[in-house]
């Protein structure tokens, strides 16, 4: 599957509540499954010595989705295609690594 299907599937899905500018809903909710994905991590690290076995890994593939699904949604309301994300997204990694700025901090390297 490719993002822009995931993004107009996934739209099928997606009813939530009207609470100001729509792309609130989505934003606290990417928020809150990626705080679920590290608290799975963290879990994983203090409870079973950062073991990751396949229970685990399903479980953060499960959280994973959820991150996924509330970006498509974030991405929606903004009205950009998270294929254009993701496009957007390696040129500027690739560009960093290709300078040698993969490392370090700062959007603007």
């Amino acid at each position: 599957m490719n993002f822009s299907d995931y993004q107009k599937l996934s739209r099928r899905t997606a009813g939530y509540p009207s609470i100001g500018h729509p792309v609130i809903y989505p934003v606290l909710g990417l928020v809150n499954e990626a705080g679920e994905v590290a608290g799975k991590v963290k879990k994983i690290f203090r409870d079973k010595g950062g073991v990751i076995g396949e229970t685990e890994r399903e479980a953060l593939k499960a959280e994973l989705g959820d991150v996924l699904w509330y970006i498509a949604q974030v991405c929606t309301e903004l009205e950009i295609p998270l294929d254009a994300v993701a496009e957007a997204n390696l040129a500027k990694l690739l560009d960093r690594q290709a300078r040698g700025k993969i490392r370090g901090d700062g959007d603007n390297r």
